[in-house]
């Protein structure tokens, strides 16, 4: 079977970058939450002094992990942020110091098994680091009765254009990959690893490779340079010929899906015990005249990023966190970078020339079927939006919407602009009400 997608121009503009350390701002705002699972309370108070890597956020929720100081200095208050899912989040004011003294508690884990190893991986804040934000100890602690787990598969394909965070990972942290990768293989019992990586990054599978030689059964697969081949569905299929079908999880098929910065966080962690309190980040866009990778304390306003990278502000018309692809679009430049960003792109109002205003909005579809042929999953877009704007539950069960990854390939290729992405993320929503 072959797995659809587009062709998109890469604009990789920093992929030879290596990472610059941003200088400690002046504030954090550390939200207490992630993308996906639930939030923390601040367990620290206005007065506090506090250390780098301390704890100052955590929950009794089960989809919860902790927030970690990523400076030394004072708290200065505790305030609401809107984080770019949308969701309000509390999160914890710091006026730093500029000594970034490190936390006593840090040390490096003790991991013997599984429950170790998820209960060191959950106290070190480590969520999915790829943009879903999942907690990662979630998805190491399967349940053996139920999933027959064998095999692990590192998403290194970084498809989207502009981000090179991942590519930058492996060229610089490679050992803490490898380290990060045998250490979940050995606790777990995990047989086989595959590390996808697109064929656009020679360089990161060349040195991939030579790392992962002396072990059998740690495998770099070379991918198609296509979008969306990091989509997990679409990984899972092209590296182990597995096909994780409508409403499963990877788990399923006796898969786990870790991002390459993810793994490689875990690694360094275990030998040092220091949490997540800082993000790789490409900073790029027609906007920003210093194109870079920079490592960002998190809670950093997103604009002291951006001034960093020389970008004109005035002449911002829209910032990304994330790829264009599948990027949220935020209206605060000062909002606080979170975990889960792992790019920030800025760009200008786009210019639209005199004869691309006719006829430039949305029309009628006019069943060229572009979408079908660009759809990884093989879905029928335009039959999808018909029956959501029906609200045909049944029908849209049975053209299993639920296999669709907001991956938006249908939408950048449809000539007559229908939003069909959205209406399909709006149709699982209401599947699941």
């Amino acid at each position: 079977m072959k797995i659809n997608g587009i062709k998109l121009k890469h604009n990789k503009n920093t992929a030879a970058c290596e990472t610059i350390d941003l200088p400690i701002p002046e504030r954090v705002f550390v939200p207490m939450s992630q993308r996906m699972g639930k939030g923390c309370e601040p367990i620290v108070k206005k007065g506090d002094r506090v250390l780098v890597g301390q704890k100052i956020g955590d929950s009794d929720k089960i989809k919860a992990c902790p927030a970690h100081s990523s400076v030394s200095g004072t708290v200065t208050g505790i305030t609401e942020v809107l984080h770019p899912s949308g969701k309000v989040t509390k999160a914890v004011i710091i006026e730093t110091d500029g000594k970034q003294e490190m936390s006593p508690d840090i040390k490096p884990p003790v991991i013997t098994d599984k429950e170790s190893l998820c209960m060191a991986v959950r106290e070190s804040g480590c969520c999915g680091l790829g943009g879903a934000g999942f907690p990662t100890h979630l998805k190491l602690n399967y349940n053996e009765q139920r999933y027959k787990v064998d095999t692990l598969i590192i998403n290194a394909a970084e498809c989207e254009p502009y981000i090179t965070g991942d590519h930058r990972e492996m060229l610089e942290n490679s050992d803490d990959i490898i380290t990060g990768i045998r250490l979940i293989m050995d606790t777990l019992a995990i047989e086989n690893t595959y590390i996808g990586i697109e064929d656009n990054k020679p360089d990161a599978i060349k040195l991939m490779r030579e790392k992962a030689a002396e072990y059998d059964n740690i495998n770099v697969c070379a991918l198609r340079a296509s979008y969306p081949q990091g989509a997990e569905k679409v990984l899972i299929y092209n590296t182990v010929g597995r096909t994780v079908k409508q409403w499963e999880l990877p788990s399923d098929v006796g898969v786990i899906v870790l991002n390459v910065s993810t793994v490689g966080f875990i690694g360094s962690y275990s030998k040092t015990g220091i949490p997540l309190i800082s993000r790789r980040i490409t900073v790029d866009g027609d906007t920003v005249s210093t194109p870079c990778n920079v490592k960002a304390p998190l809670g950093t306003p997103i604009s002291e990023i951006l001034k960093f990278a020389d970008t004109d502000l005035d002449n911002t018309y829209k910032i990304l966190l994330g790829g264009p692809m599948m990027g949220i679009c935020i209206y605060d430049a000062d909002m606080p970078t979170p975990k889960t960003v792992n790019s920030i792109l800025a760009f200008k109002k786009p210019e639209v020339k005199k004869n691309e205003l006719i006829g430039s909005g949305q029309t009628a579809c006019i069943r060229c079927g572009r979408c079908i042929k660009a759809c990884p999953m093989g879905l029928m877009p335009t039959y999808l939006e018909k029956a959501y704007d029906k609200h045909d539950t049944k029908k849209l069960e049975k053209l299993n919407v639920g296999l669709c990854m907001n991956c938006g390939a249908c939408s950048y290729v449809c000539p007559a602009k229908r939003p069909l992405a959205e209406k399909h993320q709006l149709a699982k929503a209401l599947l699941r009400r």
